[in-house]
């Protein structure tokens, strides 16, 4: 009896502690999710309309062979991102900001003028994006389309007042959107499985125009408003400044950077399995997001062209309002300037609107987009390494040597394929 009781004295008490552990471990779970976000806002610009022309086009044209670059891209991204992550987390300033500080004001002014144009070129094709998606699903004009997208683009942003969290949400269900459409159109068209693998692990360019439309997918998914952009998301993820909580930031946000960019990975091999699997297959060569949009939808259906022209439209919605947020870092970071966001959104919107309402072709303007992030793309990743180089700045988080040699790897392959693109547009070959 004694024992019973002795039992029944120990047994509640274990139980009710373990139940008591649960809500505990609940909490230090959302904790950690919460630290969770930045890199869904970065990822939107790794699937912007700027991607799916060039996936579209690389997969009605070589099928599968050009897989192995997004791989490669994917790489690169994820490489960039974390070190932008790191340098916010490890500073407590975005990457413009260590620029101010560490460069002359007329330095700085010249890389704020290099930077807005980077984001105002990538706003031209993302709100171009958003358009041609409105113009596909509902038929509509594409000047009312424009006006459509920025209305929208405008609520978006407005969001911000209610906090970061509440625009991630918006953004992260916006990406999600894309996803569901995109293994929609996957489960319409079924790809070939054994090719796309092989083409994902090895790398082939079929001919000379496979060069340039494997530098083109390299240059819509390694964006510089993001690099300068993710350095600044992280701030608003925690305000202790102790070391361990830094390690712990940086440990949590390189799961963020791994499951979004992954997640982007995902949908650009999509659009180029899609793409392969219903045009190359039948030898028809798509070279605009417009024919896209159009030929999807008599070959497997209204529910794919609906699919395709949603996609679209949440891709450049989201993209632009990402491209909003990024000027804004980008003005109060390298010359201390606040304009109001709703300003600046009217300022982006007009290039995009007057090209609409001049007629001049989507394509053309989304390369000549393309064209000037080519020339733009270096600068940002140069600054990246010089600042996360410095243990004077970063201290425990000063990159390793491997990754300042992995660093400059890449900052030179950059600069090299898109000096080739370059070269190659100058010569009238693309």
């Amino acid at each position: 009896m004694d024992t019973a009781n002795n039992i029944s004295g120990i047994c509640p008490g274990a139980v009710c502690g373990a139940r008591g552990s649960r809500p505990s471990a609940a909490r230090a779970a959302l904790k950690r999710l919460g630290f969770l976000g930045p890199a869904f806002i970065v990822s939107v610009a790794y699937v912007d309309p700027g991607n799916f022309s060039a996936n579209i086009s690389g997969g009605s044209k070589y099928g599968y062979a050009l897989l192995w670059v997004l791989m490669w891209s994917n790489i690169m991204a994820i490489f960039l991102q974390t070190m932008s992550a790191k340098v916010g987390i490890a500073t407590g300033r975005s990457l413009p900001e260590m620029c101010a500080r560490l460069f002359s004001r007329r330095t700085n002014i010249v890389f704020w003028i290099i930077a807005e144009l980077a984001a105002m070129a990538t706003d031209l094709a993302e709100f171009l994006g958003g358009t041609l998606g409105f113009y596909l699903l509902f038929g509509m004009p594409m000047l009312w389309a424009g006006l459509l997208t920025g209305l929208i683009t405008f609520l978006i942003c407005a969001l911000e007042k209610y906090g970061q969290r509440t625009v991630e949400a918006v953004i992260t269900a916006l990406i999600a959107v894309i996803c569901a459409c995109y293994l929609t159109e996957l489960f319409l068209s079924r790809p070939d499985p054994v090719a796309a693998g092989l083409h994902t692990l090895v790398p082939s360019l079929p001919d000379g125009g496979a060069v340039l439309i494997a530098v083109g997918m390299l240059g819509a998914t390694v964006m510089p408003h993001v690099v300068y952009l993710h350095s600044a998301l992280v701030q608003s993820r925690s305000s202790d400044r102790a070391p361990a909580a830094l390690h712990r930031q940086y440990r949590l946000e390189k799961i963020d950077i791994v499951v979004a960019m992954n997640m982007a990975f995902f949908v650009n091999a999509a659009m180029v399995l899609v793409s392969a699997a219903v045009f190359g297959s039948s030898g028809t060569e798509i070279t605009s997001i417009e024919q896209a949009g159009r030929s999807l939808e008599p070959l497997l259906g209204p529910l794919s062209g609906g699919a395709f022209g949603i996609a679209l439209a949440a891709s450049g919605l989201s993209s632009s309002a990402v491209g909003t947020l990024a000027g804004q870092s980008i003005m109060k970071g390298f010359i201390n300037v606040n304009i109001p966001v709703n300003l600046r959104r009217l300022i982006t919107m007009l290039p995009a609107l007057i090209i609409i309402a001049l007629g001049v072709s989507p394509m053309y303007a989304l390369l000549i987009s393309q064209v000037a992030l080519s020339f733009i793309l270096p600068v940002p990743i140069i600054q990246l390494l010089i600042v996360a180089n410095r243990r004077d700045v970063m201290g425990d988080f000063t990159n390793t040597p491997l990754m300042r040699r992995t660093g400059t790897l890449i900052a030179s392959a950059v600069t090299a394929l898109n000096a080739a693109l370059l070269v190659c547009i100058f010569l009238g070959l693309v």
